[in-house]
């Protein structure tokens, strides 16, 4: 497979034709088309059976990675999935080079995995996952309105 576009389109559509999932997956969660944009660095267009459309820059998928390790520095840290690293205080930036995949592949018919040019390969980004993610801004004003409210209570 070439490394410019991998459009996940076909892999798709013949998945899930005629069969039920055999996982159950939220109807808005499947999508009509993937296309993981690699050798533009430009990441990765869903267009979703919905209508919705979803565009995820490398950069932001590989800080949501959803593997253990991921979501337990993410929990750590204070930040949601996408969200990047916050800088320390005092320390001086370092170069990091900008997220890109080496290898994207399917994961069955409900998830999608990369290969990162930093080494991490261990998360799987289920469409579910993905979509409940969608960094658009109808999607980001939506989660926030859902959110649930913190109480500042006096100690």
């Amino acid at each position: 497979m070439s490394l410019w576009c991998h459009d996940f389109s076909a892999i798709l559509e013949s998945a899930l034709a005629g069969r039920e999932p055999d996982i159950i997956m939220d109807p808005v969660a499947i999508p009509k088309s993937c296309k993981v944009n690699v050798t533009t660095g430009t990441g990765m267009d869903i267009e979703w059976k919905d209508g919705h459309r979803s565009v995820y820059s490398f950069p932001f998928l590989r800080d949501a990675c959803p593997c253990a390790l991921c979501e337990e520095e993410r929990t750590k840290d204070g930040r949601q999935p996408g969200d990047p690293l916050k800088p320390i205080a005092g320390q001086l930036p370092m170069y990091k080079a900008a997220a890109r995949p080496t290898e994207v592949e399917p994961v069955g018919k409900y998830a999608i995995r990369f290969s990162w040019n930093d080494g991490h390969q261990h998360g799987i980004y289920s469409w579910q996952f993905l979509r409940e993610h969608c960094p658009c801004a109808e999607c980001k004003a939506h989660r926030a309105m859902d959110a649930p409210v913190s109480s500042s209570k006096p100690n």
